[in-house]
């Protein structure tokens, strides 16, 4: 996570109210966010509270917004690493997962717009690599030039 927001986590867990002695739950406290009987929230939690804006949200606008839920906050996120281009290898671990299969196969939704995008990319790259080799006057770059590490 960026530095950010840890911050902002620091800053959840410093204004956030402890009644009593805050619990170790697993050998871990300081969670960010606890119910009223100070127990950490869980999904369950999110998803009530995500019903509960949707549903406003829908009472008040004509278009109406679909059911979110956290797990779909996940795959939207690791949908989002992957749109970026970041390795999949490094959003597996962001991901927790042991298998980038799991990764992959099941939390990136790439379809035909990613792919008519990807290629766009590579065409702007080719585009720009013959505008160098013009404007140098080199040799053109080639996959020859770059040593594996």
């Amino acid at each position: 996570m960026t530095e950010d927001v840890a911050e902002c986590f620091r800053g959840i867990i410093e204004d956030r109210e402890v009644s009593g002695n805050e619990k170790i739950i697993g050998g871990y406290m300081g969670f960010l966010f606890l119910d009223k009987n100070g127990n950490p929230e869980v999904a369950m939690h999110w998803e009530h509270r995500f019903n509960h804006m949707v549903k406003r949200y829908n009472e008040i606008y004509r278009v109406q917004m679909p059911n979110i839920t956290p797990h779909v906050c996940r795959h939207t996120y690791c949908g989002n690493m992957a749109k970026s281009g970041m390795n999949p290898k490094t959003f597996q671990y962001l991901m927790g997962h042991s298998d980038i299969g799991v990764t992959l196969n099941t939390y990136t939704h790439l379809g035909l717009e990613d792919a008519a995008d990807e290629l766009k990319r590579m065409e702007d790259l080719e585009v720009a690599r013959k505008e160098l080799e013009k404007a140098k006057g080199e040799k053109p770059v080639s996959q020859k030039m770059f040593r594996a590490i």
